[in-house]
């Protein structure tokens, strides 16, 4: 009969802390996330929001987002999760969920795209909402990457 002890539990990796959180596959995709969906919503705040019920959609996925992500990274910076394996299902869930989120947002953003083409001021304000769905495309990508990262680890 095999015993259960410090031994068994120690086979599985340990959550990273501090600078590490950097270095390590899948918690490196935090940043980037974070940046990308800052882009999303910067570029699109920029625009002449002619498609408000759309563009309002990708607002507040990419800022909750990157507000939730921020979070996210602070907490594993400062070591709140403690190496619990709850934080690797919550972050396995959340990535998930919003990866789901993000590829609605973008492909709301590409038809906000392909209608801001001949609208008032259009080379503006295509080029800006054409950058924001590359980088909501970017960033669905991204948290998709985190989220089957963490599953497969």
């Amino acid at each position: 009969m095999a015993s259960v002890g410090p031994s068994a539990a120690s086979t599985q990796p340990a959550l990273p802390s501090g600078p590490a959180v950097f270095k390590t596959i899948p918690y490196a995709f935090i940043l980037p996330e974070i940046v990308c969906g800052t882009w999303v919503w910067i570029l699109v705040a920029a625009t002449s929001v002619s498609l408000p019920l759309l563009q309002g959609w990708v607002m507040y996925v990419s800022l909750t987002s990157c507000l939730i992500s921020l979070l996210l990274l602070l907490s594993y910076l400062l070591g709140l999760h403690k190496n619990s394996e709850n934080w690797k299902v919550l972050d396995s869930l959340y990535h998930g969920a919003t990866a789901i989120l993000y590829l609605s947002a973008a492909v709301l953003q590409a038809n906000a795209t392909i209608n801001s083409e001949f609208g008032t001021n259009a080379p503006l304000n295509y080029q800006l909402n054409s950058a924001a769905s590359f980088f909501a495309f970017l960033t669905t990508f991204l948290y998709i990457l985190h989220a089957f990262s963490i599953y497969y680890q």
